[in-house]
Order: structure tokens, then sequence, then C-alpha cells
């Protein structure tokens, strides 16, 4: 006889405050990809996630690679399963913990705190994406607990090095593609509408992030004797860089629009009926004007339009005091957010015939590309979708939002064009979940609500 799903439920309620402690032992490791100090740390995570996932039945390993290892466990479902093979993706890094002196806690030492919405998780890597990878593994737990094993056949890949791009990744999604072939991958890396209201991320942007260097003199000039007469690569770094938009917010670079393609009337008319508002989101940032691309809504802006940001530049003194040089070079890091069709690497040339065409006699100019990825459009018609919209509704009482995410998740692009699998992105975050910043949280509600919502969708695939 078959074990309710309404057992798994409510051994996974009672579970609550244990499956709270196993997030925060896994918490306590500091596992910061980006800084050698830490390569050990992400060996202990790694070595942590295995020992759970083989407590729980699976054949698991750390695997190496050229940087930090990749998690791999398998569980073959119940006998005779034919449901579909479900790849779980996430990642156990984190990112440095810079300034710690704005931590109200040591960002590695767990807290569970008193929020507006009740119970609150903080530290480093609480919703991005320890918190969330853990609503997968206690959905598992349950099953295999109180509803008489895991009921879908899964493999779970858990990477350490999604913070500094996934260097590595490709490599051994190649190398293992036999092994981790399966029907789709569910990631949990994303956000909701807001916390009543669940998500399913059905578009992801893309990515070209380049680094652009302009030089002049051979040296740096004192600005009395050379100002009036030598090139200042500053001033003409700058130059170039203003003249990246129009006054209507309209990217310049030759072609740019070409492959973008424009949004249906029936769904621009759905984002229309969510009610976003503008103004309080900007509000809570400190903001009160709207900028970018004349003519959009703002969920169009932000999901469907492509972008153009100047995310760092330097160049000569910039200590304390006064030092009045003409450097003898400037440098910017750029990032172009872009939407499917658009290719990263024809941006990237788009960019640099841009700087190019409007580089001044007696300066030279380099590039640097960084990461690259394309924009994401999910298949929102297929089972896979349809199941976890029918799991969250229940869940939550009301329908799922297809909702876009103006971000970049490379992994996605990966495991479409790697191993062929398209994704479903279900995410509990939130918008003041503070990711890549000091005291970052998560909601004990969407943590509670991420594991139902796993428990029913794993219920859902066992059903076929």
């Amino acid at each position: 006889m078959p074990i309710p799903l309404s057992a798994v439920l409510d051994h996974a309620d009672a579970g609550l405050p244990a499956s709270r402690d196993r997030l925060f032992d896994l918490l306590r490791i500091p596992s910061i990809s980006a800084q050698p100090q830490h390569a050990a740390d992400c060996g202990r995570a790694a070595a942590w996630w295995r020992d759970q996932l083989t407590g729980l039945g699976f054949e698991a390993s750390v695997r190496p690679t050229a940087g930090h290892p990749v998690v791999v466990g398998h569980h073959p479902g119940p006998a005779g399963y034919k449901g579909p093979h479900v790849l779980f993706y996430g990642h156990y890094d984190v990112q440095p913990v810079d300034p710690v002196s704005l931590w109200h806690s040591p960002p590695f030492d767990p807290q569970l705190v008193d929020g507006p919405r009740g119970k609150r998780y903080v530290a480093r890597g609480a919703v991005d994406d320890k918190g969330q990878t853990m609503m997968f593994l206690e959905a598992l737990r349950a099953w295999h607990d109180a509803g008489g094993g895991i009921p879908v056949r899964v493999t779970v890949l858990i990477e350490g090095e999604e913070e500094v791009g996934s260097v590595n990744l490709d490599a051994f999604l190649a190398a293992n593609k036999a092994e981790l072939k399966a029907d789709l991958a569910l990631i949990s890396d994303t956000g909701m509408w807001d916390a009543e209201t669940p998500a399913i991320t059905t578009r992801l942007r893309g990515m070209t992030y380049a680094e652009v260097t302009l030089k002049a003199a051979n040296r740096d000039l004192h600005s009395g004797l050379f100002g009036g007469s030598a090139l200042n690569p500053i001033n003409a770094l700058t130059k170039i860089l203003g003249d990246l938009q129009d006054e209507t917010g309209r990217i310049q670079l030759p072609g740019f629009y070409d492959n973008v393609k424009p949004v249906s009337n029936a769904q621009r008319a759905q984002w229309d009926a969510l009610g976003f508002d503008e103004g309080a989101f900007l509000g809570g940032i400190g903001l009160a004007t709207p900028v970018g691309e004349r003519g959009y809504a703002a969920l169009e802006r932000l999901w469907a339009r492509p972008t153009a940001d100047i995310n760092g530049i330097w160049g000569g003194y910039t200590g304390d005091g006064s030092k009045t040089v003409i450097a003898s070079e400037a440098s910017a890091k750029v990032s172009f957010r872009l939407v499917p069709n658009q290719d990263p690497d024809e941006v990237m040339a788009q960019f640099k015939q841009f700087v190019q065409d409007r580089l001044p006699p007696g300066a030279t100019v380099t590039f640097q590309a960084f990461s690259r990825a394309p924009g994401i459009e999910v298949n929102v018609d297929s089972p896979h979708v349809r199941a976890a919209q029918a799991a969250l509704a229940e869940e939550y009482g009301k329908p799922a939002v297809l909702m876009g995410s103006g971000g970049s998740i490379p992994v996605v692009t990966s495991l479409r064009t790697i191993l062929g699998l398209d994704s479903l992105l279900i995410g509990f975050g939130l918008d003041d979940d503070q990711v890549h910043s000091p005291n970052e949280k998560f909601e004990e509600v969407c943590f509670h609500h991420g594991i139902r919502s796993h428990i029913r969708l794993l219920g859902k695939f066992a059903a076929g």
C-alpha cells in the first residue's frame, strides 16, 4: 500500500529543527572558492555532501577536477520506476565575506534570528546556495525516512566553483556525459515572486563580461607639464564608455539588437498583470527614478531586454590627498546582459569594434574576455513544468508565477549544450536576502515551504 504524501509532509514538518541543524553544520564550513586558503574547506564541504548522500542510500563520491571537487551521487529509485530521471544541480561554494565589519555576526557562525516574516537564518551561503540545495536533500530524507524510500531515480551533482564561473564544470560534464544522462535538470538557485507567491523561472539573461585597457604615454605624467598636450587615457576611456548608450538608454554597439526577439503581446500582458511596483523595488535600495531603455515596462526591461553596465573603472592616482598626474593607462570592466538569440562572442566583437572606432590617435587598446553565456528561455509546455506548477499550487494555494530573471546561471547553458538537458528552475530566495552581501539570510518559512514543495514535486514525478 503506497505511503500517503501527507505522512511524508508531516515528517518534514516535525523534522524542521533537525533540518535546520544540518543546514547550520554545512554553513559553518567556509567554502570560499575564490580564496586559495579555503581550498581545504571546499574539500570538507564536498565530503559533507558525499556523506549525506551515502546516508540516504546513494552511491556517492567526491570527484577531482582541475580546481575544487565535484560531488556526484546516484539513486536508482524504486524497482520498476518509470518516471523521469532527475539530475539535481547545486553548488557548495560561497562568495567571499568582505567587508567583515558590516556583518552583525560572524559570517560562518549561522544565526537563527527574528525577522518580520518569522525566523531567518543569517550566514554566508544561507540562501546562495547551501540553503536552497538543502531543501532538496531534506525532501529526499523525508521520503527515505517516512515515505518507504526515495520515489524517483535521481542523480545529484554538486559543484564547488559556481561563484568563480564554474571554470572546470564543462570539462567534467563532457568527460562524464554518459554517467550524467538524465531527463531533466532541477535547480534551486533562483527566487520567488514574493514571500507568499511561488515562481518558476522560465528565462534567464546571458552575459558577456570584458575588461578594456586604454594606454597612451609610456609613463605617468605631470599634469602641469603635459596637460594640454599629452593624451589623457582616463578622459578618453570615459568618453568612449559614456557613448555606450544614447539618451533613450539604447545601446550603441553596431548590430547589438539584430537578434533580439521581441516579447509577445501575450507574455507582456502576463507580466503587466503581476502588478510589479517599480517604485517600491527601487525604494528598497534608496533610489526613486527608473532608468534603462525607454519605451519598455519595468519587467520587460529587467527580464527581456539587454543591458550594458560599467562595473568598475580605474586609472591614475586614487589614494588620499592629491597627486596631479596624467596616468599612462586606464581600465574598466564592462558587462552586457544578453537575451536569447544574442551570441556572447558576437557581442564581444561588437564591443571591441565600438571602442576601436572611437580610439583617439596615440592610444592603444587591449581587451580581456571573462565570462560568457547566452540567454536561456525554458519551454513551459512540458510535463516537467506542469508537474512543478501543480506541486507549487498545492503547497501555496495559488498558481506559481512564470517569471524571468535578469541574472545569469551559466550552468543552465552547460547542461543544455553538453548533456542535452532542459532545466527546471524553482527557487525560494527573496529580493531582500542580501545575496553576495554582508548579513546574507534565508527566511525559515521559505526554507520550510521549499522542502515541502520538493517533496510534492518528487511525488508528482513518481506518479508519472
